[in-house]
């Protein structure tokens, strides 16, 4: 007997490498390159060295290898900042430009929302939830905009250490700094696969009047197989990056948080090649294990290129940011009160 759609779609996921989530190791490092090339020359030289770079582009790939491992609560806990399924706020009667910036007050709406509208949602199959996340609809917008805060956190007490601390004490901020970078490269590059900001991540599925494919491979094949097929590769992203646009810190007559409200519009526009994306597929230039074309690297390369620039600007948006740590200050203050230099 033929398992219900529903069901085989969720079997087939299931079946699906970790590797297949996101962006491959390729895609993430020539986004991170892209950004480090975006940056403005007002950006600490130090993250240009070489040895700090290429840590930020090998860091690109981080959040992806947690997901090879078997702990179910870390799991629980991470996998669904990988995604976020757009086309599910509406669903659940909710304004994608209305959400909020902290994320368990999106939880909680969420959840009551899709109570409420718990028919747009196909049923919750336990067989295949082991790491308990179906039913959730990523949380990508808040882990870009955490990763955010962070950084921006890690720029104030690197500038108060680079001004009061040690050489010691500096170099390991700058340490932090990096990893924080990287880090968030992933995510953001996440942000840029239209793949990974719809419920249309495993093929199209429901009502499909385009024809669009509904293999769940087709997901890995945008994320690592083309790219590797066509052999693309940094220079030919990096050789169309300009410099990181300036993301604006005024507050907004709306009252929304300018950062996370550039971020949503960053996923949403990613969400609007959703269907040139299926059409490249079924049209042929992104067929999914066929010859590589113009047309389909085209695409592929814009998407990374968008992902470089976004998080050029989110890093530099953090450093103008970041004001001093006046609680540090003090402390370092009092400590060279109490040691004066000889």
């Amino acid at each position: 007997m033929r398992l219900p759609s529903i069901l085989l779609t969720a079997a087939l996921a299931a079946a699906v490498p970790s590797s297949a989530l996101a962006w491959g190791a390729t895609g993430h490092e020539i986004v991170n390159r892209a950004a480090l090339a975006s940056l403005p020359p007002e950006f600490p030289a130090w993250a240009r060295e070489s040895g700090n770079a290429e840590r930020i582009v090998f860091l690109a790939n981080e959040p992806d290898r947690w997901r090879d491992s078997r702990d179910k609560t870390m799991l629980h806990a991470t996998t669904p900042d990988h995604n976020f399924d757009v086309e599910e706020i509406a669903d659940a009667g909710m304004d994608v430009s209305t959400l909020p910036p902290f994320r368990y007050d999106f939880v909680i709406a969420f959840a009551a929302a899709r109570a409420a509208h718990v028919g747009n949602f196909r049923p919750i199959e336990q067989k295949y939830n082991g790491n308990h996340t179906q039913g959730l609809p990523g949380f990508l917008p808040w882990a870009i905009a955490e990763h955010y805060g962070e950084l921006q956190a890690a720029f104030s007490y690197l500038k108060t250490y680079e001004r009061y601390g040690t050489a010691a004490e500096v170099g390991e901020a700058r340490a932090n700094a990096v990893y924080l970078m990287g880090l968030m490269g992933h995510f953001v590059g996440d942000g840029s696969q239209p793949l990974h900001v719809t419920k249309y991540f495993y093929g199209w599925t429901g009502s499909n009047p385009n024809g669009y494919i509904n293999r769940p491979a087709w997901h890995a094949w945008i994320d690592s197989g083309f790219i590797d097929k066509a052999g693309i590769g940094a220079q030919e992203v990096l050789a169309r990056v300009t410099p990181a646009p300036a993301l604006s810190l005024a507050p907004r007559a709306d009252g929304r948080d300018p950062v996370f409200t550039a971020i949503m519009d960053y996923l949403v526009a990613t969400n609007r090649d959703l269907d040139t994306l299926y059409r490249l597929e079924k049209d042929g230039p992104l067929r999914m294990g066929g010859p590589p074309t113009a047309e389909g690297r085209a695409f592929i390369d814009t998407e990374l290129l968008r992902a470089g620039e976004m998080l050029g600007s989110l890093w530099v948006a953090a450093w103008r940011s970041a004001g001093p740590d006046t609680y540090l200050q003090s402390s370092l203050v009092k400590r060279a009160a109490r040691h004066p230099a000889d």
